[in-house]
């Protein structure tokens, strides 16, 4: 079993040679299999190609130590994150002007947006991107810079010359950790100055995270939990949270 599954890893790495992402769809008929067999092969720990928003693409791993890994993560807590997620997109009417933030919950609202639902998607990070593009009337915008590996997103260099031109009507945002005092946090440091600049210049804050995140606190502030109007998540927080969430006029879903 194991053999089978190496052989067909090693025919996606040799397919990646040739074209630097391989749909799911493409992937799963090349190698005469299912695409769960290609999810189940692809789960398993020190897999060198991943799957990031319905593509397969090279592992995105730095030289680098770090504490999070966006290829760790995709396949942790998934239906908690997708029930969330489709909350969360109930939240979309047809033209808005939506930022997605990047880790793994966002591109789960992406996939619960209906696919004739007119929209445009602004993001930095290359599984989100590779969400939207698979959204037939998404006008996309990926915010380029810097290329991170390690949580895929692209860090950008001068924010006047996309982001400052825009105001998005929702942005969604993830979190590691959800915190009465702290706030959200994340792990990277990196990733602050978009989320900053959405908190900044978006006219609603969605936070989008699963339940585990509540009560942890990480290394990289993004915000006090009244930067957000929405808290959207997949079970009842403690009570603590909901007392919170009604004395800040925070609107708690789940």
């Amino acid at each position: 079993m194991e053999t089978r599954r190496g052989d067909r890893i090693g025919q996606l790495l040799q397919a990646l040679k040739r074209s630097d992402k391989l749909h799911l769809k493409e992937a799963a008929a090349l190698l005469g299999v299912s695409e769960m067999t290609i999810r189940r092969d692809l789960s398993g720990n020190n897999a060198p190609v991943v799957l990031l928003g319905g593509y397969i693409v090279l592992e995105p791993r730095s030289s680098a130590v770090s504490h999070y890994l966006l290829s760790d993560q995709k396949t942790r807590l998934v239906e908690e994150k997708r029930k969330a997620a489709r909350h969360a997109a109930e939240l979309v009417r047809p033209h808005h002007t939506l930022f997605f933030d990047c880790g793994t919950t966002t591109p789960w609202i992406i996939d619960a947006l209906d696919d004739d639902m007119p929209f445009t998607g602004v993001c930095y990070s290359l599984n989100t991107f590779l969400a939207l593009q698979e959204k037939p009337l998404c006008r996309v915008i990926l915010c380029g810079g810097e290329f991170h590996a390690s949580n895929a997103i692209f860090k950008p260099l001068n924010f006047h010359e996309t982001l400052r031109n825009l105001c998005p009507d929702i942005a969604f945002f993830s979190a590691a950790g959800i915190h009465i005092r702290h706030g959200a946090t994340c792990f990277n440091l990196d990733e602050l100055p978009v989320k900053h600049w959405a908190l900044e210049m978006a006219q609603r804050h969605v936070l989008v995270a699963d339940a585990s995140k509540f009560g942890k606190v990480r290394s990289a502030c993004m915000g006090p939990l009244t930067a957000f109007d929405t808290l959207i998540t997949d079970s009842r927080p403690e009570e603590e949270f909901v007392r919170y969430a009604q004395e800040k006029n925070i609107t708690l879903m789940w």
